[in-house]
């Protein structure tokens, strides 16, 4: 997993050739904290996907130019562009059946 910021999320995210999970959190957010191993393990069990972490209290422009207004939020890109957004804590399952859709 990758912690991105506003100077590399172009490059990690929008200019990738493949499928990003972007997950937006906060270390004072208990349902991102719940939901930090799920996302680990995604990272883990899909090779095909790129996951990116964004703390949103240290990249409050990133969550303001992608709509975040509350966590966790987690965004799924392919090629640059958003194919699903997920809004508070979700099961695993809901996020792999979008990865494999998208």
């Amino acid at each position: 997993m990758i912690n991105a910021t506003k100077e590399n999320f172009k490059s990690e995210v929008l200019d990738f050739d493949g499928k990003v999970l972007v997950d937006f959190w906060a270390t004072w957010c208990g349902p991102c904290q719940m939901l930090g191993p799920i996302i680990e393990e995604i990272s883990n069990e899909i090779s095909s996907i790129k996951v990116i972490k964004i703390n949103v209290d240290e990249e409050q422009e990133l969550a303001a130019q992608y709509n975040v207004s509350a966590i966790p939020t987690v965004i799924l890109f392919n090629k640059g562009q958003i194919v699903d957004t997920f809004i508070g804590f979700k099961q695993k399952e809901d996020y792999i059946n979008a990865i494999n859709k998208a």
